[in-house]
């Protein structure tokens, strides 16, 4: 009896015990719902809105941003009450000093800051719209914006209109995958920051981008004379500057996730052909195999290009630039491998033979790797 007694009492409190726990659960799951859907409802519109307007000598426009972003920067208790604009006047240096951190506008490369004016209460948005205006002293070429504005709310996005003498000229949205945004006028000095920007660009992304470099490297490694290696270059620019016309005019679909695996997939072919006119002695197919995987790398600059964004002002501009810049990078990199390799065969054929046996093992294996990392990836 002793022991049913005991038994009957532990399970009492064990069961008493596991009452609580559920409550203590329950109670902390309704008040964790209670405070999300309370945020969700407060902040239903993680929006802002930023109109720039171009002139000769300023720029002015609007910024519309919600009371909850504001209060939250500027450390006010209840967002709500800067709705009352009598209250939004009292706060009006605060507020004036988290428009200053966050709205952030370069004209030709230098930060400008707006002067705010006048506020108005958007009460159907829970926000407020402030006027600014901004003096330039010269003629816009280029105007980037980064964003979003408030980035301390993950979702926020922030929509932007740009208006050139008064027609709009450029629109875009600013998230967390999307910080920036850049306008070129369609002024003489407006193209030529274009055609510097593009042209920086296209020369970048050779010098970052390994698999290009290595398949150019893989081009330049049978060796040959000055007309031989010409064919091959042309052949491989010919090729990919017609992919990346059509693929950034939209003519051609180029999926990522087929390019890229390609592209390494190209390295590959290329080290192994190199390979065996090596081994066999026999006359490459460079010309053949620079022209058609040429085609392949020019979606992939093409991809790139797209990611950078083209000003729908000077596409045609942009785009040129941008292979410009390609054929920079890529005639510094022909410039530098070529004498190389001419200059250790003259001195030394056999360490010559060795460092290209080397050099198109090295490359076929890091496009292997590639290949599969890619093929994973996607």
């Amino acid at each position: 009896m002793g022991f049913v007694n005991i038994w009957t009492r532990d399970k009492k409190v064990m069961r008493r015990l596991l009452t609580r726990q559920a409550i203590f659960f329950v109670m902390i799951t309704m008040t964790f719902v209670a405070v999300s859907s309370s945020r969700a409802v407060a902040h239903d519109e993680p929006y802002s809105h930023i109109d720039i307007r171009l002139e000769a000598d300023r720029a002015h426009g609007k910024v519309i941003a919600h009371v909850i972003d504001l209060a939250h920067e500027g450390g006010l208790e209840k967002p709500e009450l800067l709705l009352d604009p009598r209250y939004a006047e009292q706060n009006l240096a605060t507020l004036h000093k988290v428009l200053d951190s966050q709205v952030v506008i370069k004209v030709n490369d230098e930060q400008i800051q707006p002067q705010w004016q006048s506020f108005q209460v958007v009460a159907d948005r829970k926000s407020l719209a402030f006027d600014w205006v901004a003096s330039l002293s010269r003629a816009v070429a280029k105007m980037e914006v980064l964003g979003p504005l408030f980035p301390y709310d993950s979702p926020h996005e922030t929509y932007l209109n740009i208006y050139d003498n008064g027609t709009i000229r450029h629109q875009n949205l600013l998230d967390k995958t999307k910080r920036s945004a850049s306008y070129y006028s369609g002024t003489t000095q407006g193209k030529i920051e274009v055609v510097r920007e593009f042209v920086i660009q296209g020369i970048h992304h050779i010098f970052i981008g390994p698999d290009h470099i290595l398949f150019i490297i893989g081009l330049l490694l049978l060796g040959g004379g000055i007309a031989r290696l010409l064919k091959i270059i042309t052949a491989f620019t010919i090729a990919h500057s017609l992919t990346l016309v059509l693929a950034t005019l939209k003519i051609v679909d180029s999926p990522a996730t087929i390019v890229e695996p390609a592209i390494a997939l190209s390295i590959v072919f290329l080290g192994l052909e190199t390979l065996y006119a090596l081994k066999r002695q026999r006359r490459d197919h460079r010309v053949i195999l620079a022209f058609v995987f040429g085609l392949i790398h020019g979606f992939g600059f093409a991809g790139v290009l797209a990611d950078f964004g083209l000003p729908e002002g000077a596409l045609g501009w942009s785009l040129a630039a941008f292979n410009v810049g390609v054929e920079i990078g890529q005639a510094c990199i022909v410039l530098v491998v070529a004498p190389s390799l001419i200059a250790l065969r003259s001195r030394n054929p056999i360490v010559a033979q060795q460092v290209v046996y080397v050099s198109t093992a090295s490359i076929t294996i890091a496009g292997a790797f590639w290949f599969v990392e890619r093929v994973l990836a996607t």
